[in-house]
């Protein structure tokens, strides 16, 4: 009986032993070399994130990209089975396979796109949506194929698209949300509105200010992501140079969206709110302000998520950006670095202890490499976020 117990318990050891070995959790990171170095390096380095994991920081794969691609944002389709990479320079969109090893990056051929920024799906798989902000356009793409389908645009006095960004896509309401945030070029002229477009068709319905100050405000609505399953259906919007964050509630007695200031970031001292991320169980906000530096928790349980109430603001690091989550939402982690700009290019990321609501550690490895990152992306096996 001793000897079975004895052997039982070497057998859970070396259970447990080889389960602690083989931890991790797999993230994309993009990055390039700091400005002014040469020759330019971009590319994706796969990062294992966990810190429980003994490869913890360490760059496992690395894909390269042209120097010249200016590589922005990961987007995944509905099945995970693609990951899209929009792109500030050189070709607006990209393109991994993800049911193949070794992974490989294709260029997309979407020549009515200039600085392609933000990406919706559809939940059937067939469509996809990408802002394109230095074209003050709006392509719809065939999700199987990836062809261009439809290119929406507008430049009418009171309704228009221009210099998009954020996208948030409620379909239950047949709707598109999209923002207009600042020239590329060279981030002036900041707009004030988002406009709302009619999902299926790409009928442009109308252009709402986003301010409170007298036009030209340049308040600059950043993102706008919808409250998966909320009733009435529900997005956030955050204002780049203004420092708020907007609500907007579809009405649906008169098919339009009210649109609501409901927090000011100055009140603590913060600027530039950029990401909008939510836990699975959608009662958490989570938004991240790049100067200094933070991620915001928010309670938006109940009657909290017309008016958001800040649990914790976390201090990371200059230029606080993209943020994913463990699959058991037990740590956050947060790229630090927007747009390689003076005082928000830190190029950590910031590993955040949820269940205590404080910074745990922090990955310095392509800091040290003199490398931005400029998103992080869970590989799908370690995906959750369902409102991107």
């Amino acid at each position: 009986m001793i000897q079975k117990t004895i052997v039982k318990t070497l057998c859970s050891l070396l259970l447990l032993t080889s389960t602690m070995a083989h931890a991790e959790i797999l993230a994309m990171v993009n990055y390039d070399s700091k400005p002014g170095s040469t020759p330019r390096r971009e590319g994706i380095a796969i990062l294992d994130v966990d810190p429980d994991s003994p490869q913890f920081g360490k760059i496992l794969t690395d894909l390269p990209l042209p120097p010249d691609t200016v590589s922005h944002h990961f987007f995944y389709n509905k099945d995970l089975s693609k990951a899209y990479i929009t792109a500030l320079g050189n070709g607006a969109l990209r393109v991994i396979d993800m049911k193949r090893t070794p992974y490989t990056i294709k260029l997309l051929d979407v020549p009515e796109c200039e600085v392609g920024e933000d990406m919706a799906f559809t939940a059937d798989r067939k469509t996809w949506y990408l802002t394109c902000m230095g074209s003050s356009n709006v392509i719809v793409g065939d999700a199987q194929t990836d062809k261009v389908r439809q290119v929406i645009a507008a430049n009418g006095p009171e309704t228009f698209i221009r210099y998009p960004h954020g996208i948030g896509l409620q379909e239950e309401i047949n709707r598109l949300i999209v923002t207009s945030t600042v020239r590329p070029s060279d981030l002036k002229d900041p707009g004030e509105t988002v406009t709302v477009i009619e999902a299926a068709s790409g009928k442009v319905l109308s252009t709402h200010k986003l301010s409170d100050q007298p036009s030209p405000s340049g308040s600059a609505p950043v993102e706008a992501v919808f409250v998966p399953h909320a009733n009435p259906p529900l997005a956030y919007i955050n204002t780049l140079f203004e420092g708020k964050l907007w609500r907007a509630t579809w009405q649906a007695n008169s098919d339009r969206f009210d649109f609501q200031p409901i927090y000011d970031f100055s009140e603590i001292q913060q600027g530039v709110p950029l990401e909008i991320y939510f836990n699975r169980a959608h009662d958490r906000l989570y938004v991240t302000t790049a100067k200094p530096g933070a991620l915001n928790i928010f309670d938006i349980s109940g009657q909290s998520i017309a008016k958001p109430v800040l649990l914790k603001s976390i201090p990371t690091a200059a230029g606080s950006h993209h943020v994913v989550f463990s699959p058991d939402e037990k740590y956050a982690f947060v790229q630090n670095n927007f747009l390689n700009l003076p005082e928000m290019d830190d190029g950590s990321i910031t590993v955040i202890d949820l269940q205590k609501m404080a910074k745990k550690t922090t990955i310095d490895t392509l800091k040290k490499m003199g490398l931005k990152p400029h998103d992080i992306y869970m590989l799908p096996a370690w995906h959750t976020d369902d409102a991107h």
